[in-house]
Order: C-alpha cells, then structure tokens, then sequence
C-alpha cells in the first residue's frame, strides 16, 4: 500500500467516525437524553453532547412537595422547548415552551395556537393585565376560568398559561388572552378519559358543584351528574347543604346514564352517596325485633298516624289507633308533634317493603302490660297492617268527606 493509499484510507475511516459521532442539532419537539451537569438557582444546565447545551427550569424537575428530583451527574431524558438565539443555549422542557421571547414569537404562537405564559400583574377594567415577554396582555374576566370569578384580585402574581386570542398593531401590538379556553381543552380532554370509564355501577370520585333543593350536581372531571336528595343519605334529608357543601370531594356510585340530544350535556347521569353506604335494613331484625320497647323522634305527622325515626335511615309508623290518647282523636297531632321523643312498641316488621309498625298504646307496651315471650309472635301478624302510602292516604281523604 502506497503512502497516497495509507493517507486515504486513514482520511476516509476519520471522515467516517466523525460522521457517526456528529450530530445534527436537535429541534424544537425533539426528545433527547443529556447529563446534569450545573444547578445554578432557578436554572438546570444540562449536557447534550457534541458541546451543545440545553437550560431547565428547577421547578420542571421538582415533585410535588417542591424537592428537586435530578443532582449533577444525573442523565435525564427530556423535550427540547425552543433556542435562545442569542447564546445558542436550548431551552427545555415544557414550562420553556410556554416562555415566549419577543413579539414575533407571540405572533407565532398566536397562528399555532400554542399556550404561552404570563404573570398577572393587576386588575384593570373588565379584566386583568397580564405581562408576557415583556409586553402588556389583556384577559377579560369572562376569560380567566370557567367559572364566575368574584375576586379577581386572587390571581395577581400568579404564573398562568394562555392562549392568545387577538393580536393588534406592530412591534407593541394590543394582546387579548384567554385561560378560559385552554381551562375547556383540558376538561375536555378529562371529560373524554372519564366517559370511558362511565358505566352504571362504577364508583367514581367527584366534586360537589353546586346544590339545589332537589340534589347535588357532581363533578366527575369535565362530566356532571346530579345525586337527587333521597339518594343523599338513608335517613331524611330536609336539604342537600345540611350534609353537603359546594366543593367538597365525594365518592360516588353511578346509577343510570340516559343519552340525550344536547351537544353540550350528551348525557344525564344519575349518581347516589347513599348506595356506597351500609344499609341500616339489613340489621332491623337484630335491632328491632317484635315487642321490643324502643325509643325514637317524631319525624312526620300525617292524618293516619306519625312516622317516629328510630335510627338514621329507619322510620316506624304508628297508626292513629296505636297512638295512646285515651280518647278517639281525629288527627295524630292531638297527640304528638313533630321533633317529639317517644316511647314505643314494635308490633310488626316487613323486611321486604322496609316497614316497622309501632304502637305508643301501653297495652302494647310498658312494663305493667309486658308481652309474655309466648305472645310474642301474635305481634308479627297484627290485626292492623299499615298499607301503602297511597292507600292511607285514600283511607284519609274517605274519612275528611
């Protein structure tokens, strides 16, 4: 081999090395792997190779309790955001991507409908003032949640992302922004992952929205259910905010999904607390067997008897005739009244249709008229049986005519 051969040999094998260890520099959206090699305050610097340098924010490598998850030394994979043309450093990460640096980067983001972020740096009418990239942006307050916001001045200081909405003018244009729409995407996108999951019978995670006197509207993530009132609680519920307040989280049981033709609300979902709760029926027997003297509250009062809580979720009724007068009474509240304590007798138990029936009369109860063990059971059949709602309140309006 000649000399010229050895030197082109040796040229060409270089040439071929250095074109496997060349690279070409990565571009924004590209993912790449480098090594932490300074933490310098608020700035990570990050090794790419082939002397190109990459910056991270702290708070882009730190979990949720504020502590850095990365030292020197460290090999990270991570998204490169964007370049400072002047120093030629890469940005990082996806808090960079939302730092924006100069007016023809805004309007860039403006066309790609790309989030940016700014700081709210007061209120102004009919909004907030927002800098960004050192320029003065204006989101109206329609636009700064998805819901009516009462105290702007809360978000002042504050380090948001926003879609630019408007751009107007030159090199100091007028910028109008919205978190309001970046707020919907996410939502969206939430509602989307949350319907996937929805089926009747799942148990979900919500968040109380608002109240009405009928039930409770739940936030399951994007997606709205309502738990009516009587599927609050086992025991009476006079209104939803007397166990409920508007934010708290609750667990959740779905019951029905029914489609409907509204865009904006394709379905109506029906949720209960009540369902995820033990059911207090399913120790009555233990807890009140016939005979059994009892205490409890006057709940109701109707003109075929009174409806006495016993425990929360378990009512009895007591008939107009087991009520003890000692006289003929036309309506239960010549006797007892609503919020009343009383003592009563169990007479009768109907597991099936969740109904106790008591008897105040002491021929039914107390300890001078005592039901001897062997007589017991006659209780379980007696000659009264309460009937339907519906039916006594039948009987009721015969009566009154």
């Amino acid at each position: 081999m000649t000399g010229n051969e050895d030197f082109a040999s040796l040229f060409g094998e270089f040439e071929k090395k250095q074109g496997m260890t060349s690279k070409k520099e990565p571009s924004t959206g590209d993912k790449v792997t480098g090594t932490v090699v300074s933490i310098q305050g608020d700035d990570i610097f990050i090794d790419l190779g082939s002397k190109t340098e990459g910056i991270v924010e702290r708070e882009e490598l730190t979990d949720d309790d504020g502590n850095l998850t990365v030292e020197v030394g460290d090999s990270i994979e991570i998204v490169v955001s964007g370049k400072d043309e002047s120093s030629g450093t890469l940005m990082l990460g996806s808090r960079h991507a939302r730092r924006m640096h100069g007016i023809d980067e805004l309007r860039q983001a403006f066309n790609d409908q790309r989030p940016v972020e700014g700081r709210v740096t007061g209120t102004i009418k009919g909004g907030l003032e927002v800098e960004m990239s050192n320029l003065r942006a204006f989101c109206p307050a329609s636009q700064i949640d998805i819901n009516y916001v009462e105290d702007l001045e809360a978000f002042i200081g504050e380090r948001l992302a926003f879609l630019i909405t408007k751009v107007e003018g030159g090199r100091h244009p007028n910028l109008v922004v919205s978190r309001r729409a970046l707020l919907e995407e996410e939502q969206q996108a939430r509602a989307t992952e949350i319907r996937a999951h929805l089926e009747v019978g799942a148990v979900m995670q919500g968040k109380v929205s608002s109240l009405k006197e009928f039930g409770a509207f739940i936030d399951l993530g994007g997606v709205e259910g309502m738990v009516h009132i009587s599927e609050l609680a086992f025991g009476r519920v006079e209104h939803p905010q007397d166990i409920l307040s508007v934010g708290q989280q609750v667990e959740v049981s779905v019951l029905r999904i029914e489609k409907t033709d509204n865009p904006r609300h394709p379905e109506r979902i029906a949720l209960s607390i009540r369902a995820l709760e033990r059911d207090p029926w399913r120790d009555v027997l233990t807890d009140y067997p016939v005979g059994t003297q009892v205490q409890g509250t006057v709940s109701r009062v109707e003109p075929f008897g009174a409806f006495i809580e016993l425990a929360p979720g378990i009512d009895g009724l007591a008939h107009i005739s087991e009520l003890e007068a000692g006289r003929r009474i036309n309506h239960p509240e010549e006797v007892v009244s609503v919020g009343d304590q009383v003592q009563a007798r169990v007479i009768s138990v109907d597991m099936e249709k969740h109904r106790i029936g008591l008897s105040l009369n002491k021929k039914h109860g107390g300890e001078e008229s005592a039901v001897p063990e062997d007589n017991v059971a006659d209780y379980a059949k007696p000659k009264w049986s309460p009937g339907t709602l519906g039916d006594l309140l039948k009987d009721s309006r015969k009566k009154q005519k």
